[in-house]
């Protein structure tokens, strides 16, 4: 039952040796995973070209927003549609807030893989 070689409950000096161990392996692990001290790399041409591509479909985007809010007219939105696209926008934030806010403290327990 226990992995010690009596059968006996651990003590609590052992169980915290072996959380002090657990969390310096975590530690090396993640330093080696970062890579240790090695300077960060530079973007190669591969990423600025993937940065200019994703940075074009952004300003196609917004272009085709801005033509379609104009192309529309004088079209209001009653004060209903204001509420409910302020709920909106509040809800998505929130639950985006909510799902990175798991996401930090699942990696700060280290629950991640």
């Amino acid at each position: 039952m226990w992995r010690f070689c009596d059968s006996q409950r651990p003590r609590k000096a052992d169980t915290l040796t072996f959380i002090r161990r657990a969390s310096e392996a975590r530690a090396a692990r993640c330093e080696q995973m970062n890579g240790g001290d090695n300077p960060p790399r530079r973007l190669g041409p591969g990423g600025w070209a993937a940065i200019v591509i994703l940075f074009g479909f952004l300003v196609a985007a917004v272009a085709y927003a801005i033509h379609g809010w104009n192309s529309v007219g004088a079209v209001g939105i009653p004060t209903i549609g204001w509420l409910f696209l302020i709920a909106g926008v509040i809800v998505t934030l929130g639950v985006g807030g909510g799902l990175m806010a798991l996401m930090f403290y699942s990696s700060r327990k280290g629950r991640d893989f």
